[in-house]
């Protein structure tokens, strides 16, 4: 059980202990431990988890023993140098404690230093959480926010859509994002990492682009974080957010530094110039915050009647989910440690996942980790624009397009001409007739079609169905013909045809079921 005031969270489901006990390992849990996640101790026990007494129990039997917050230093006595524990360590600000787990000789893997790898993505807890945190965050802001995030237009009046600014498009930024425009909110968002644009605007929102030159090449650190800024830099940003507040009815602020205290972004008279009822949700208040203001673990009013909003417990606010999603990280990171599937653990230092979480080690601290071998995850920089063309440019292009296009049309026109020709010295002039025929509707028919954008064909169906339809109407026509050469060419025409009509409108009626409501 958790002994950090607030904390609902559990480090095992039910659903994870079958997985762990796949892997060859006994499972034990501490009575109680998951009640406030929603998960009795008789889930775990149906599950064949073993219930014991109290913490003390469950360190002196527990070979690895998995955790969501910071262990404190009574828990970190129970350590052996036969006994691994797993949990978010903050092996940066908690010197104290990786001293002590050094004195104990215990092993000790922080989820939070899991390397942002591909490999690793599985045992991201960091992400886990914070999308959690992302998504709270708004429905924090509607249960302080006085009005509608949506626009509606009602009997009693007009109600305008709320304004949403996201500062920060990492995973809880864009999970914020996403449930912000869900909810029918105008949504803006902004990052140092200009790559992160396209997703942003992907997900319905607009990013907030800064009118200066170092935005390129200033914002983005290694594994997909932000990097620390200019000052000049960080002028121009606290200009654009002055320019902004006054507009934003919700702020969700989001930036942090990896081992750094989260930078200050929305100071004490942005606060003031917002209008009365407006909402700051700070989910970086545990590093300090973003916002001047910020109290962590309270929430404040100020005198302009704005609500500032400093929790640190967003994802234990949402127990369950968190829970579950903690639960899989951990065993994931049990099954990379257990490669036999025997319940034995292999601690590998060679693995870059295993050595880049492990932050204590048989009697040696061994934080901070070297470079994962493996490049880690960052969001690719968009490629730079084609230079803007002058009108003259875009005229001489034009008209060279223009003339392949004629050569090419000239040059199929002759070779059809040709072949017509060649055929009129063997057919009949019955025939000829026929074939001429064919041979125009078949040109019209493909310059038609192919001029229509890709994205259209689908629904082109329903009317292509209505042209072959009378189209068979004319190879029916032909079939009674006295040449066998125009009664065959009718009759495969019949035969395509049908294929296309019956064939079209079965597209089209799964097409046009797709957008039908269940």
């Amino acid at each position: 059980m958790e002994l950090a005031a607030g904390e609902n969270r559990v480090a095992m489901t039910p659903d994870s202990a079958k997985q762990l006990q796949k892997l060859g390992y006994e499972c034990l849990v501490e009575t109680g431990a998951g009640k406030k996640a929603g998960f009795a101790d008789a889930a775990y026990e149906e599950a064949g988890v073993t219930v014991v007494a109290d913490a003390a129990a469950l360190w002196a039997q527990s070979d690895i023993i998995a955790k969501v917050r910071i262990p404190t230093d009574a828990e970190l006595g129970h350590m052996t140098p036969e006994k691994t524990l797993i949990t978010f360590f903050n092996p940066g600000g908690n010197a104290e404690g990786l001293e002590l787990a050094k004195e104990k000789g215990g092993n000790v893997i922080a989820m939070e230093m899991v390397p942002r790898i591909s490999r690793a993505q599985k045992m991201d807890a960091l992400s886990s959480m914070a999308n959690i945190a992302g998504y709270r965050a708004v429905i924090e802001a509607g249960n302080n926010f006085g009005r509608f995030f949506t626009g509606q237009v009602t009997a009693a009046g007009k109600v305008p859509p709320a304004k949403v600014l996201v500062v920060g498009a990492g995973v809880a930024g864009l999970a914020a994002i996403g449930t912000s425009t869900s909810l029918g909110a105008i949504t803006y968002a902004f990052d140092v990492r200009p790559e992160v644009a396209e997703q942003v605007e992907s997900m319905g929102a607009e990013f907030v682009y800064l009118d200066f030159e170092e935005e390129q090449a200033d914002g983005s650190g290694s594994g997909g974080y932000a990097s620390v800024s200019s000052p000049e830099f960080r002028e121009a940003q606290l200009a654009k957010f002055r320019e902004l507040a006054p507009e934003m009815d919700i702020v969700i602020t989001t930036a942090l530094i990896p081992n750094r205290e989260a930078p200050e972004l929305w100071t004490e008279d942005m606060v003031a110039s917002m209008k009365r009822g407006s909402v700051i949700i700070d989910l970086a208040a545990e590093k300090g915050g973003n916002c001047k203001l910020t109290v962590a673990d309270e929430k404040i009013v100020t005198e302009n009647g704005v609500t500032i909003v400093g929790y640190t417990d967003f994802p234990s606010r949402m127990a369950t989910q968190s829970s579950t999603l903690y639960a899989t990280n951990i065993r994931h990171m049990m099954a990379d440690l257990t490669p036999e599937k025997d319940g034995k653990v292999v601690h590998n230092m060679d693995d870059d996942v295993i050595r880049g979480a492990t932050v204590a080690y048989q009697g040696e601290i061994t934080f901070p980790p070297p470079p994962p071998k493996t490049k880690a995850i960052a969001a690719q920089k968009p490629k730079e624009k084609a230079p803007e063309l002058t009108p003259e440019e875009k005229r001489a292009n034009e008209v060279a397009a223009f003339k392949a296009q004629t050569k090419q049309q000239v040059t199929l026109l002759g070779i059809g001409a040709v072949l017509l020709l060649g055929v009129g010295l063997i057919a009949p002039a019955s025939f000829m007739q026929h074939f001429i025929v064919f041979v125009l509707s078949v040109f019209v028919g493909f310059q038609v079609i192919w001029n229509v954008s890709h994205s259209l064909h689908t629904p082109l169906m329903a009317v292509t169905n209505a042209i072959s339809s009378i189209i068979i109407l004319g190879a029916l026509m032909q079939i009674g013909s006295g040449s066998w050469i125009v009664i065959l060419l009718a009759a495969l025409s019949v035969f395509m045809t049908g294929i296309n009509i019956f064939g079209g409108f079965l597209v089209t009626r799964r097409m046009l079921a797709m957008f039908q409501k269940s």
